[in-house]
């Protein structure tokens, strides 16, 4: 367990956590949301805009060769880090969003017929319903939702019911971004394969929680961001395994990912390039690396356990509230706590907690059945990070505490 000097030496990293807002010290419970950028990412960014800005694989000049492999060794690392078997596994996209656009896209021209079905649970993120339903609008299929439970676990008789012949892949979060439910995913996995279904896993709100191992897990597809994981907004990652990539026809046209083209017809080019129209974002991918890093050098076990810390505690303190309601309370959860004060619209403690520095997001949190599952218009959501502290905690619940009196 990292003690108090070792979070400050982290936080010290972050050149973001130091400004004030409203004239209170920053405190930022919006980490499920984003993350803040330690130096050596915007680092990396200076570096690759003021010494080698070139677009990539395409040049032989010296830049050119300089950022494409600067690029590459990017792709090298990502591919270590969630231990993918072959580099040219890891696509480079803008985020979780595009990476399961990408697969929804792909993978219904290739696989979905009328009549199959696309299956998904209730907890899910908007990014993870609506390219299934465009999809099955699109070939004629259904999508079809695992029920939960009210404390934000999966039904998994229900989850092995749905798994019929009909059904042509399992799309599942790994971790709620809403209630902070860790689900089984490899034995959700292991369930799904025994019916010859593949799976793609959401894992924007795991990667900068839990140490992914692709092989380990053997899901078809593992979709994250970097934003989320102390990187750069605008770049994230597709991990496909292979055979099933070389499967896929292309997402979209355009430069790189073409090996000829003639008027009459275009052959493609191979992994990952077949997936990558266009010139990248050359330098967010380098600040990737350097958020990849980051967090291996900190280590999953000292971040798991740190945030899980914070979590118990944030958790006790709110419980003294005798009006409050916490959703999402599976025994096995990430850093995130969503909830509502007595009868205080989210909106408004949002609103009067950001007066005094502190920055939550409220609203439905782009999980708007969940909300519907729950009948209520949306939580608070505090959610955490390496940086913060249980001092933090306590300056929200002080916030809260004036809140409620000002609401009495």
């Amino acid at each position: 367990m990292y003690n108090a000097m070792d979070i400050e030496k982290i936080r010290e990293q972050f050149p973001l956590l130091k400004q004030q807002v409203n004239g209170k010290s920053l405190i930022y419970f919006d980490n499920a949301a984003t993350t803040q950028k330690p130096q050596c990412v915007i680092d990396s960014l200076n570096h690759y805009y003021t010494t080698m800005n070139s677009n990539i694989h395409r040049g032989v000049h010296f830049l050119s060769q300089q950022a494409t492999n600067a690029f590459e060794e990017s792709r090298k690392t990502v591919q270590n880090f969630i231990n993918a078997r072959h580099m040219h596994e890891i696509i480079f996209t803008r985020g979780t969003t595009e990476s399961i656009n990408l697969v929804a896209s792909s993978f219904s021209k290739r696989f979905l017929k009328p009549g199959d079905t696309i299956l998904i649970s209730a907890m899910e993120h908007h990014s993870n319903i609506v390219p299934w339903q465009l999809a099955c609008e699109e070939r004629q299929a259904k999508l079809k939702v695992i029920p939960i439970n009210p404390d934000g676990t999966i039904i998994f008789s229900e989850l092995q019911n749905l798994l019929d012949e009909s059904c042509k892949l399992l799309a599942i979060t790994h971790v709620s971004n809403t209630l902070g439910t860790i689900n089984d995913i490899k034995k959700i996995i292991k369930t799904a394969h025994a019916a010859n279904i593949p799976v793609l896993v959401d894992g924007a709100q795991a990667i900068s929680h839990i140490k992914i191992d692709v092989q380990d897990l053997d899901c078809e597809f593992y979709c994250f961001s970097g934003h989320k994981m102390y990187a750069p907004m605008g770049v994230g990652v597709l991990y496909g395994k292979e055979h099933i990539l070389n499967e896929l026809p292309p997402y979209q046209g355009g430069g790189e990912m073409i090996k000829n083209v003639t008027f009459e017809k275009t052959t493609y080019n191979e992994l990952p390039f077949k997936f990558e129209a266009g010139t990248p974002n050359v330098g967010d991918v380098i600040g990737l690396q350097q958020a990849v890093k980051f967090i291996s050098e900190i280590g999953y076990d000292n971040i798991s356990a740190y945030e899980h810390d914070l979590l118990e505690y944030a958790t006790r303190q709110l419980e003294q509230f005798e009006d409050i309601k916490i959703y999402g309370t599976a025994e096995n959860k990430a850093s995130v706590i969503s909830f509502i004060l007595g009868n205080i619209h989210p909106y408004d403690a949002g609103i009067i907690l950001d007066k005094l520095g502190i920055a939550v997001r409220t609203g439905h949190h782009c999980t708007q059945p969940l909300m519907d599952f729950f009948r209520i218009p949306g939580t608070v959501r505090a959610s955490f990070a390496i940086y913060n502290t249980k001092e933090e905690i306590e300056a929200m619940i002080e916030a809260l505490k004036k809140i409620k009196l000002m609401f009495a």
